[in-house]
């Protein structure tokens, strides 16, 4: 008698009527908004405009789900091309199948493409964007879990995920290694965010931490997973590519520190143009302190002349009083 386990969904696609909602989709959908969102707010505390994240957005998640599918389906080209395959399946992205690797990758060729548009330097994006990323693929990973693929090998934990039978997959119990990956990713976004505002990252480290960080959990999460891949010197492809990748964003921490220390202090040139000319704006507007205040016209000022000629007028009356006395005399 199975005490606990984690159950799997009966379906993954919810029909609203004729229109169909799939849930590894729609987990991608979320976690695009999130990215997005969280993005901005970290791109305006650095002195950024809000909305650029988002425009850059445009072109970056286009190229990264196209990159992400083109990775899976040439790693694994096996479900699409063999004999008894249907190539059309290769399309049908809704069904699971994007690695990460090429949704970084060409991911960041649609980034660059947006941050020129703009102006603005790739590195200082992506360390905006890192944590949101990991967030992302957090909420990713649960539509993993819809479609009941990607699980580790059988266990009796209490946290084992139930499979049900299907054409590719045998009914038991299962580590859920999409569960282990998200909680990893809410790990590696939480590290960048601390490792960010101790450290003032700068120059894309942050975005090579996250990606170093991720690579470290994926090794053990891919040693755990029993769906078909290719092997080099008896290692997954995706270790390899996991261990490759984590060295070279480590070197490229190094370097970067050592040729570019700190941070960049303006992001978006633009944005910082805008605001020296509002300063400059308020400053000549606060300038004439000393004029008249409001409601009062010029006459209301002290008018030193207005002393002067009292006291011509003081000495007028002194002088004719003598004149005056004098004439008396004389008479």
């Amino acid at each position: 008698m199975d005490l606990a386990y984690i159950p799997s969904p009966s379906t993954g696609v919810i029909n609203l009527g004729p229109i169909p909602l799939r849930g590894y989709a729609f987990c991608i959908i979320i976690g695009v908004f999130v990215a997005v969102w969280y993005g901005n707010k970290r791109w305006i505390a650095r002195g950024g405009t809000a909305g650029t994240v988002a425009d850059i957005a445009v072109w970056a998640v286009p190229f990264g789900l196209v990159g992400g599918r083109l990775y899976h389906v040439i790693t694994d080209y096996q479900l699409y091309f063999s004999e008894g395959e249907n190539w059309v399946d290769a399309f049908k992205i809704w069904e699971g199948g994007l690695g990460i690797w090429g949704a970084i990758a060409l991911g960041a060729v649609g980034a660059w493409i947006g941050c020129r548009r703009r102006g603005i330097p790739l590195p200082a994006y992506a360390d905006t964007i890192a944590p949101g990323i990991a967030f992302a693929q957090a909420i990713g990973r649960w539509g993993n879990w819809f479609n009941q693929e990607l699980y580790g090998r059988e266990t009796d934990l209490p946290w084992a995920l139930k499979i049900t039978e299907s054409a590719n997959r045998e009914a038991g119990y299962y580590h859920p290694t999409f569960l282990y990956e998200s909680l990893w990713c809410i790990g590696v976004a939480v590290l960048v965010i601390w490792a960010d505002r101790r450290f003032k990252l700068g120059h894309g480290r942050a975005f090579a931490l996250y990606v170093a960080a991720y690579c470290a959990g994926r090794v053990w999460t891919e040693y755990l997973r029993v769906d078909e891949a290719h092997h080099i010197l008896g290692l997954r492809l995706n270790v390899w590519t996991a261990i490759i990748v984590f060295v070279l964003a480590v070197l490229y921490m190094a370097i970067s520190a050592r040729i570019r220390p700190g941070r960049e202090e303006i992001v978006e040139p633009k944005a910082a143009k805008d605001t020296a000319a509002k300063s400059e704006d308020a400053d000549e507007t606060d300038a004439p302190k000393n004029g008249p205040k409001d409601g009062e016209s010029e006459d209301a000022a002290p008018d030193t002349d207005t002393d002067t000629s009292d006291e011509d007028e003081n000495e007028d009356v002194e002088h004719g009083a003598d004149n005056g006395a004098g004439s008396a005399a004389k008479s």
